[in-house]
């Protein structure tokens, strides 16, 4: 797990990836569901991905999206990064993804996959969903 520290303060942060896979065709994005979330209680539905590793960012941010969804994708860049309020120490990176193969399935920690349209997805989270991200959402074509 990477850990990111400002000398400032000598806060670490632990760094986690996730994954906007966007539909274009069907203008859906993909979303997981947890169950009891050891490091946000709250936290239901979510974007896939997860903690960042020792290997390259991309090939880590793939490799934890297949684990949870089955579908192997194809990285468009970083979309959009925040802390949580509900767990500062956090750094999500957010980036752009379409899928280019696989098979659909819930793994990992996820029991269960949905496709969401981006003016309903800020319902299914029960967590903080920052408006610049959902802006970037809404906007997508």
């Amino acid at each position: 797990m990477k850990k990111c520290v400002n000398t400032a303060s000598e806060k670490e942060f632990e760094v986690i990836l996730l994954g906007v896979i966007y539909d274009p065709k069907k203008r859906r994005i993909l979303i997981g569901r947890r169950e009891n979330d050891p490091y946000i209680k709250e936290l239901t539905w979510c974007f896939p991905g997860g903690r960042a590793s020792q290997e390259e960012l991309e090939d880590c941010l793939k490799k934890k999206i297949k684990e949870k969804t089955g579908m192997k994708v194809e990285n468009l860049g970083a979309v959009f990064s925040k802390t949580y309020p509900e767990k500062r120490d956090l750094l999500a990176i957010y980036y752009l993804c379409e899928v280019v193969g696989g098979k659909e399935k819930a793994g990992d920690d996820f029991v269960e996959l949905k496709w969401v349209s981006p003016e309903k997805i800020e319902k299914h989270f029960t967590t903080s969903f920052h408006p610049h991200l959902k802006e970037y959402i809404l906007n997508l074509k």
